[in-house]
C-alpha cells in the first residue's frame, strides 16, 4: 500500500509529541502499523504512513464477487521496499511523530528505530537504498528534514541504487499465485519437508494465511492437530468473538505475524491445507495448547508430523494449570483419589474383549474396561439371521473369540499397572439400546505395553470416535487411532479382506446322550488339555476342550464340596458354610487358565467326573489341604486317596473352616457297636402306592400322609382359580412340573425324558407312577408347592431276601401277586439293608403282620438271596427253610425239581 500525497485539507499537528510502540506489521515500503503494550487482553494499535516519502504499491487481488474488478500486481520495488522494513522493524520497538492527521483520520509522520530521534530514521534509510522517492512537491525550503531526504534521492540516483537500476524494475515484481488448482497433489508434492514463508496474515490463533517462498504461493493454512476459538460471522456481517478468540490471535499474531519461518505441509482433507510452523524460537502449536489458547482435534491430530505426545502432553499441563479456555475444567478423575487412580493389580477373568476383572492389594475385586476401545461385534441383521440357535457372543462374533483369547494368555494371572482415565456414568435402557452400569475405564499397561493399543493394532478392536469436546477418553487416545491405522493399512482382523474365522464349538454340557459318545474318548485320552471357562462352584466347572473344540461340565472326583446357591425347579437352594470361600479359591486357582484334565466317569445328568490338574497342583487336593472340600467315600480306587486322607485329617486336627465344629466320635463305642450288632426291627406303617415290572415298589409314609393331602387340595383349587395356558409350558429334562393325570386332577411330577412336544415322560413324584404324555397336559409347578414345602412322598424300596426270576412268565406271575396283594394298600415296612439304587427292606401285611416276601417264598414263586451278614442270618435261615418247604412240594418255579444247574440259563433263570 503505497502512500499518497496529503490532501490540502490536512493540517499540520500543533506540536509534534514523541511517541513509541512496537511494530506489528508493514503494510508497504512506507507504511506501518504500530501496537502498544498488552494490558489485559490486545493492545491499541495504529497505522503510522511515512512522509514526504512514496513507495511502490503491493499486488492486490480482486474483490470477490465483484467480476468487473481485477488483481492489480506490485509496481516495481513495492516488495522489495516492504521485505527491506520489514526485516527490519517487525517486532522492534520505534519512536514516531505524528506530522499530520488528516480529516479521515489517516497518519503522517517520521519514524525512528529505537527509543528516541536518534536512533535510525527509517524514511531517509529508504530513500538511501533507492527503495522509494521523496515528494518534492510540498517541500519547504526551511525544513532540513525534507532537503536531507531530497539529497539522500540524489546520491542513491547517482549510485544508482534500487529503483534507479538501469533496466527499469520489471524483474522485481512477484508473480503472486492466489489458488492452487490441486491442493493435495502440491501438498503431497513437497513430500512433508519444510518450506520456507512469511506468514501475512492470522485470521485466528490457528489459521495463517502464508507466503510460501520462492514461488509465492498465497496459502491459508490450519495449525494440524489444535483449534483455537474463533471469531463468528453474523448475518450482518460483524464478527462476535468466542472467549479467548482476540487472545488467542494476538498470541499468534505477535509470533509469527510478517516472521521468517518453515512450514511442513502435512495434508489436505476437503481442500483445507494442514501443517506446522516452525519458528528458531519454538513450536507455536504446542504453545498455544501449553498457554491454554487451544484444544486438541482429533481429526488433524493423525497428521501431526511432530510428534501427538506431546500436544497431548501440553494440552494435559493447561488443563492442570485451569488457564485461560481451561478456567472451568474438572478433569474426569477429579473425584478419585490417587490411589484410587493409578494403582498395581492382578488379572483375574478376561470378560469378552474390552474389560477384565482384577483383584487389587486390599483383596478387593474390580471391574476395568480398556479405555476408547469397542470390541469385535456384530450387526444387528446377522444376529437374528438364525434365531433357532442360541446365539453365543465368544464364539458366534467374528473375532470376539481371538481378542479374548489373546488377552488371556497375555494376562491371566498377571499383576498389570491400571491408569484410571474417566468413569462413564450409569445408562438408563433407549430405544434399541440396554442399559450400563458405571464403567470404570483405564490404560492398562504390562511391561510397558498398552494392552488396549496392542488389541487394536492386531485388528482384534476398533477405537470409539468422540465428540470434540468429549474429555472422557485414553490418556493415550492418539495411539490407538494410530494403531488402528496400521491395522487397516496391513488388512489385520476386523479389518481383513479374507474369510472371517468360524467356531464351531458344541456344548455338550447336560447332554446325556453326547456325553455318554464323548466319553470313552476323553477317558483312553488320560489327561488332556483344557481351559476353564466357568466356575459355579468349587468343584462344578465349565471347561473349554481346545482339541475337541467342545464345552463340557467338569465335576472333581474325589471330594465332597460345600454347596453354593442354587435357583432349583422347587426355589432357591440356600448356600452350604464355606461354599463360596471354596468357589472363590477355585476361580483364583483356575478361572481361564490352561489345564490338564483326566476324565473318570460321568453322572446321569451328562456331567464328568475327573481329575484336574493345574501346573503340578490336583485341585480336589487343594481344596482339601484349604480344608474347603471332604473326602468322597469314591476317591478310595483313586491313586490320590492316601494324599486325600492324609491331607483331610491334618484340617480335621486343626479344626480350620468346614472342620470347625468337628468333634472326634471314641474309638471304643464305634468297636462296641460293630461287635453287637444286631438286626433292628422297627417297623412302620406305609401306603404301596406303585409297583414296578422289576418288583420294585413306591410308598408313601402313613404320617405324613395328612399333609400331602391338604397340599393337594390347596394346590388344586389354585389351579382352578388360575387355570394354566395349555401348550405354554415347555417341558426340560429334569424340571418340576404339575401333570393332569388320567382322572382329570393335576399331580406333582418331574420330567424325565422329552421325546417331543407330544411325548413327554414324567415321573409321579408323590405317587412313584410314570406316564407318556403331552407337553399340552403339563404346567410349571406352583413355588408354594415345590419339593421344600413338602418333599417328594413316593420313596422307592427292593424285597430283601429275595431274588427275582428272569424268566418273564414267572416274573409276572410274582409281580402280578403282589400287586394284587399289597398295591394302595396299607403295610408294615422295616429297612433291612442298603442297596446301590435303594434300601431293600421287608413288608408285612398290615393286618396279619405275615410277611409279604416269606409268603412269596413260600408259594415257590421266588428264590432266596443268601446274604453274609452275620445279624440278619436268623432270617435267612427262616427263608431258606420256606424255600426248602416250596421244593419239595414242586411248587411254581420249583415244579421241574431244583433247576439251579450248570445249564440253569437254559431255563431262564440264574444264581
Amino acid at each position: 500500500m503505497a502512500s499518497v500525497s496529503a490532501p490540502a485539507q490536512a493540517a499540520p499537528t500543533s506540536t509534534a509529541t514523541l511517541q513509541r510502540g512496537i511494530v506489528k506489521m508493514v503494510l508497504s515500503g512506507c507504511a506501518i502499523i504500530v501496537r502498544g503494550q498488552p494490558r489485559g487482553g490486545p493492545p491499541p494499535e495504529r497505522q503510522i504512513n511515512l512522509s514526504n516519502i512514496r513507495a511502490g504499491a503491493m499486488a492486490r487481488r480482486a474483490a470477490q464477487g465483484q467480476p468487473d474488478t481485477k488483481d492489480t500486481p506490485d509496481e516495481p520495488w513495492a516488495f522489495q521496499a516492504r521485505e527491506f522494513l520489514r526485516k527490519k522493524l517487525i517486532g522492534k520497538e520505534v519512536c514516531f511523530t505524528v506530522e499530520i492527521r488528516t480529516a479521515l483520520g489517516r497518519e503522517y509522520g517520521m519514524v525512528y528505530l529505537g527509543k528516541d530521534t536518534t536512533g535510525e530514521n527509517i524514511a531517509e534509510s529508504l530513500v538511501n537504498e533507492g527503495l522509494a522517492t521523496v515528494r518534492r512537491e510540498g517541500i519547504r525550503g526551511n525544513n532540513p528534514e525534507q532537503a536531507r531526504l531530497c539529497e539522500l534521492e540524489d546520491q542513491a540516483k547517482s549510485s544508482k541504487k534500487g529503483m534507479w537500476t538501469e533496466g527499469g524494475g520489471t524483474h522485481t515484481i512477484r508473480d503472486l499465485k492466489y489458488t492452487i488448482e490441486n491442493p493435495r497433489n502440491f501438498v503431497d508434492s513437497l513430500h512433508q519437508k519444510p518450506i520456507n514463508a512469511i506468514i501475512e496474515h492470522v485470521r485466528d490463533g490457528s489459521v495463517v494465511r502464508a507466503l510460501l517462498l520462492p514461488d509465492y504461493y498465497l496459502v491459508t493454512v490450519m495449525l494440524s492437530g489444535i483449534k483455537c476459538p474463533t471469531f463468528k460471522r453474523e448475518a450482518d456481517g460483524t464478527e462476535t468473538p468466542e472467549p479467548f478468540a482476540a487472545e488467542a490471535k494476538f498470541f499468534t499474531e505477535s509470533r509469527l505475524l510478517q516472521r521468517d519461518v518453515q512450514i511442513i505441509l502435512e495434508s489436505c482433507p476437503n481442500q483445507i491445507i494442514l501443517g506446522t510452523i516452525l519458528h528458531p524460537n519454538g513450536n507455536i502449536t504446542e504453545l498455544l495448547l501449553k498457554e491454554g489458547f487451544a484444544r486438541c482435534v482429533d481429526w488433524s491430530m493423525a497428521v501431526y508430523t511432530q510428534g501427538a505426545e506431546k500436544l497431548r502432553a501440553a494440552e494435559r499441563s493447561a488443563k492442570e494449570r485451569k488457564v485461560r479456555i481451561w478456567k472451568d475444567y474438572v478433569a474426569p478423575t477429579a473425584n478419585l483419589d490417587q490411589k484410587d487412580r493409578q494403582f498395581v493389580a492382578k488379572v483375574m477373568q478376561v470378560v469378552n474383549a474390552d474389560a477384565m476383572v482384577v483383584k487389587l492389594n486390599s483383596g478387593e475385586y474390580k471391574t476395568i474396561h480398556l479405555s476408547s476401545i469397542r470390541p469385535p461385534r456384530i450387526e444387528g441383521e446377522e444376529k437374528n439371521k438364525d434365531k433357532d440357535k442360541r446365539f453365543r457372543p465368544l464364539y458366534d462374533i467374528p473375532y470376539m473369540f481371538e481378542a479374548r483369547e489373546f488377552l488371556r494368555k497375555k494376562l491371566i494371572g498377571k499383576k498389570v499397572n491400571v491408569t484410571v482415565d474417566y468413569i462413564r456414568a450409569a445408562t438408563g435402557p433407549g430405544e434399541g439400546t440396554p442399559a450400563f452400569p458405571e464403567r470404570t475405564c483405564a490404560t492398562v499397561t504390562i511391561g510397558g505395553i498398552n494392552i488396549a493399543e496392542a488389541l487394536v493394532s492386531k485388528g482384534l478392536a476398533t477405537v470409539i470416535r468422540y465428540r470434540q469436546d468429549d474429555d472422557q477418553r485414553s490418556s493415550h487416545y492418539d495411539e490407538l487411532l494410530a494403531a488402528e491405522a496400521r491395522a487397516i493399512k496391513n488388512g489385520k482382523g476386523l479389518h481383513s479382506k479374507k474369510e472371517v474365522p468360524i467356531h464351531r464349538v458344541a456344548d455338550i454340557s447336560g447332554e446325556t446322550q453326547k456325553a455318554k459318545q464323548f466319553l470313552p474318548f476323553l477317558q483312553r485320552a488320560g489327561r488332556s488339555e483344557a481351559v476353564v471357562e466357568y466356575v459355579f462352584s468349587g468343584s462344578r466347572l465349565k471347561l473349554y476342550m481346545p482339541k475337541e473344540t467342545c464345552l463340557i461340565t467338569f465335576l472333581l472326583a474325589g471330594i465332597e464340596c460345600p454347596r453354593s446357591s442354587r435357583n432349583l425347579p422347587g426355589g432357591m437352594q440356600v448356600a452350604e458354610p464355606f461354599s463360596d470361600e471354596a468357589m472363590l479359591f477355585t476361580k483364583e486357582l483356575v478361572l481361564q487358565r490352561e489345564v490338564e484334565v483326566e476324565v473318570e466317569s460321568m453322572d446321569k445328568a451328562g456331567n464328568f467326573i475327573g481329575w484336574l490338574h493345574i501346573e503340578g497342583v490336583n485341585l480336589s487336593v487343594a481344596l482339601v489341604e484349604n480344608a474347603l472340600s471332604k473326602v468322597h467315600f469314591t476317591a478310595e480306587r483313586s491313586a490320590y486317596y492316601k494324599t486325600l486322607v492324609s491331607a483331610e485329617e491334618a484340617c480335621r486336627q486343626r479344626k480350620e473352616k468346614i472342620w470347625a465344629n468337628y468333634e472326634e466320635k471314641p474309638v471304643e463305642e464305634v468297636v462296641h457297636l460293630s461287635e453287637e450288632k444286631e438286626r433292628v426291627a422297627n417297623y412302620r406303617p406305609v401306603y404301596v402306592t406303585e409297583i414296578t415290572d422289576t418288583l420294585h415298589f413306591y410308598t408313601q409314609d402313613v404320617e405324613t400322609g395328612g399333609q400331602l393331602e391338604s397340599l393337594m387340595e390347596t394346590m388344586r383349587a389354585e389351579i382352578a382359580a388360575q387355570p394354566p395356558v395349555e401348550g405354554s409350558y415347555s417341558a426340560r429334562r429334569g424340571d418340576y412340573c404339575i401333570s393332569k393325570f388320567a382322572d382329570g386332577e393335576w399331580y406333582r411330577a418331574r420330567v424325565e425324558k422329552v421325546e417331543s412336544p407330544a411325548k413327554v415322560h414324567v415321573f409321579y413324584i408323590d405317587y412313584g407312577n410314570r406316564e407318556v404324555v403331552s407337553s399340552t397336559r403339563l404346567a410349571p409347578m406352583p413355588p408354594a408347592f415345590s419339593t421344600r414345602t413338602l418333599p417328594a412322598q413316593a420313596t422307592e424300596y427292593a424285597f430283601a431276601f429275595i431274588l427275582i426270576p428272569q424268566d418273564e412268565d414267572a416274573r409276572a406271575d410274582v409281580v402280578d401277586c403282589v400287586v394284587r396283594d399289597i398295591q394302595n394298600s396299607q403295610c408294615l415296612l422295616n429297612v433291612e439293608y442298603s442297596g446301590a439304587t435303594c434300601p431293600f427292606v421287608t413288608i408285612q401285611f398290615g393286618d396279619t403282620k405275615d410277611d409279604v416276601g416269606l409268603g412269596l417264598v413260600k408259594e415257590g414263586l421266588v428264590m432266596v438271596d443268601v446274604r453274609k451278614e452275620k445279624h440278619l442270618q436268623k432270617m435267612v435261615t427262616e427263608y431258606l427253610n420256606s424255600q426248602e418247604s416250596a421244593k419239595s412240594a414242586r411248587l411254581n418255579i420249583w415244579r421241574y425239581g431244583d433247576f439251579r444247574a450248570d445249564d440253569a440259563d437254559e431255563f431262564g433263570y440264574s444264581r
